[in-house]
């Protein structure tokens, strides 16, 4: 190449570089399990896997603005995390790459042929003492494997542009059917959903794509009860989608509000792949538009408050103790332990987190399996924000339920409670005190 040939390229690249508002860098982690393992999400599975489908990710975003303010999002293939490794892995990360944990989302995609992430859920099935210690193995692996794809990404810092668009999908379905006998898990075409795929495009500062973040609030479930190979659900398929479309590129899929969302239809293998199809061509079309530039300061708050179950005594576990459904007994043993030991189980911590990008884009991550009022409520109340509000994002603890949801009652309300060791419903005022702390959390990035 001739010498002013060469300036001209290089003056073109310093001026792309210096154009960019943010570095950007990608990693992954295969978390797939190495041998059969009790799989999460169903409580009549009665062995561990048998085999795989697809293999299982975990993928990590890091995105630093002009002034180094950083933030990385963590995407994983799993049922969810609980906060005996959340808070591992944040502990480890800030020592070892200085990252506050305000700057750091963990989400899980909430698939149900992943595997247990012990502690949680364990209280479903009666493990074999081999078992546990296949499960504690793992745990301690995938500790080792989330806080390794933190220091790839932030290690992979690049210039970058940050793009945003929203497509749609329209499988997910409200699942709480009204019936005579109360709510049950169904069919509601017209309960709330929210149909929206949004989308966040990183680029190099000459436009070549490097990846992409996406999101939808559907429960990650077309793979039922019978199903034992191991997979990322229609999640999965979608980020392979894009994957395949765009190679080279990282897609990584965040699970939004969908504790009151199902897949339909669901049940078989080729609909999961068609589901995933349907999202993955949604953001494939809108990646191929022309998006918002985001630019700006990245500006991120956490807070952790407190939610308050319904009143119980002793005696409302005395009964449970020989329940012959395995959550409820073990459940029992487990809050009875807490009133012999004089700490009975009266409330839980919740984590509330938001990220802000410049001026118009904000992702609200919340803990827990959130149902869509809380999505659809956000939205209400910040209309002027581009607003992706997650669930399951930094502990998966139980249900959390609406207002609403709780005094219709049904399975995210109630009956779930129990499969996560918890010792029953919330308090009617469980959707206020998470919109207090939503509210301080959005208050402290500037909104």
């Amino acid at each position: 190449m001739p010498a002013k040939s060469r300036c001209l390229v290089f003056f073109f690249l310093t001026l792309c570089a210096s154009a960019a508002d943010y570095r950007a860098g990608v990693a992954r982690v295969d978390i797939t399990p190495k041998q059969p393992i009790w799989m999460s999400g169903y409580a009549s599975r009665n062995h561990p896997s048998d085999g795989v489908i697809a293999p299982l990710f975990a993928k990590a975003l890091a995105i630093e603005d002009r002034k180094k303010s950083r933030v990385v999002i963590v995407t994983t293939d799993l049922v969810g995390l609980p906060r005996a490794i959340s808070d591992v892995v944040a502990a480890r990360v800030l020592k070892q790459y200085g990252l506050e944990r305000a700057d750091l989302v963990l989400n899980s995609s909430h698939t149900h042929t992943g595997p247990i992430v012990r502690p949680n859920l364990i209280s479903m099935f009666n493990l074999q003492e081999e078992d546990d210690r296949v499960l504690r193995e793992y745990a301690q692996q995938l500790t080792d494997n989330l806080v390794a794809v933190v220091g790839a990404a932030i290690g992979d810092l690049a210039p970058a542009l940050l793009l945003y668009g929203e497509g749609e999908a329209g499988f997910a379905i409200n699942r709480r059917e009204p019936t005579a006998n109360g709510i049950k898990i169904g069919i509601n075409p017209k309960g709330p959903v929210d149909h929206k795929v949004p989308v966040f495009k990183i680029t190099t500062p000459d436009g070549v794509l490097r990846a992409v973040l996406f999101g939808y609030a559907c429960h990650n479930t077309t793979l039922t009860g019978e199903f034992y190979k191991l997979s990322a659900d229609y999640a999965g398929f979608a980020q392979s989608e894009v994957e395949n479309a765009h190679p080279g590129v990282t897609a990584l899929f965040f699970m939004l509000c969908g504790g009151d969302q199902n897949p339909n239809p669901r049940s078989s293998l080729e609909i999961a792949k068609k589901h995933g199809r349907e999202l993955g061509n949604s953001v494939n079309r809108v990646i191929d538009r022309h998006l918002m530039s985001v630019e700006g300061r990245i500006r991120t708050a956490f807070v952790t408050t407190e939610l308050a179950f319904a009143p119980h005594t002793r005696e409302t576990f005395e009964k449970l103790k020989t329940d012959p459904v395995t959550a409820k007994r073990k459940t029992a043993e487990a809050m009875l332990r807490a009133y012999d030991d004089g700490r009975p189980v009266r409330g839980i911590a919740y984590p509330v987190q938001a990220i802000r990008f410049g001026k118009d884009v904000v992702i609200l991550a919340l803990g827990g399996e959130v149902v869509i009022d809380y999505d659809l409520r956000a939205q209400r109340e910040y209309p002027k924000q581009k607003l992706v509000v997650a669930g399951y994002s930094n502990e998966v603890m139980c249900y959390i339920p609406s207002k609403r949801v709780l005094s219709e009652g049904g399975y995210e309300a109630v009956e779930s409670m129990v499969y996560y060791g918890q010792p029953g419903p919330f308090t009617p005022d469980v959707e206020e005190t998470i919109f207090d702390a939503i509210h301080r959390v959005m208050k402290r990035v500037g909104l």
